[in-house]
């Protein structure tokens, strides 16, 4: 038989016709929601990242030593007033910094709360410092929910920075009647390590100046 003829016009036409790419090879669809999803996380790691900076400020001297005038500063109150370190002059103090977002510092509250009650009267006194962004406002709400019966001021990076820039919350300072640090805690510990270490603060004599001038209110 005879084999039909080759159209060469049509075959070059169908050489020229590029097939078209399988479905695995097609550019992918971009969802733009997953991008907006990816931006919110890096905004947030960001922020987190600023903020812990934030907390781990410079350390100054004498926030770490023992036996070290406490830095004397005058903070703003929950009530609106003025209150300083040396207002509290020949007391044993427990200078506590803290956050309402600190998860270690709403366990050892209820224990400062019960330990103010029953060192108060010898010349105890526990002083809060809230180191955190939130309103007055939200701050006292918090505070009235945990039943604080002592002084919270509002913090500042300034006074935090004269106690060693407040690494990590809770920390809290224990300061003689002589206005010298006499032990510090870092973190969250047992309620009979603080207890200790307000009984040391107690065993301290008045002295003729309980805290340097060295900080303020700025």
């Amino acid at each position: 038989m005879d084999e039909a003829p080759i159209d060469a016009a049509q075959g070059t036409q169908d050489d020229l016709e590029a097939p078209s790419a399988p479905p695995s090879l097609q550019p992918p669809v971009r969802n733009p929601w997953a991008l907006v999803f990816v931006a919110l996380i890096a905004a947030g790691m960001l922020f987190v990242g600023f903020h812990m900076a934030r907390r781990s400020g410079p350390t100054h001297p004498l926030g770490l030593a023992h036996n070290t005038a406490a830095p004397d500063f005058t903070l703003q109150s929950l009530d609106g007033s003025n209150m300083s370190l040396s207002d509290f002059r020949g007391k044993a103090v427990l200078l506590n910094f803290w956050a309402t977002w600190c998860g270690p510092c709403k366990i050892e509250m209820p224990w400062f709360v019960e330990l103010q009650k029953e060192y108060g009267p010898q010349g105890f006194q526990i002083v809060g410092v809230a180191m955190d962004d939130s309103s007055t406002e939200d701050i006292a709400k918090f505070t009235k929910e945990m039943g604080v019966n002592y002084p919270v001021l509002l913090g500042k990076e300034a006074v935090g920075e004269e106690y060693g820039g407040v690494p990590a919350l809770p920390e809290s300072f224990f300061i003689g009647r002589d206005g010298k640090i006499v032990d510090k805690i870092i973190g969250l510990r047992g309620r009979a390590e603080i207890e200790d270490s307000i009984k040391k603060a107690l065993d301290t004599q008045p002295g003729t100046s309980t805290a340097s001038t060295g900080s303020s209110s700025n």
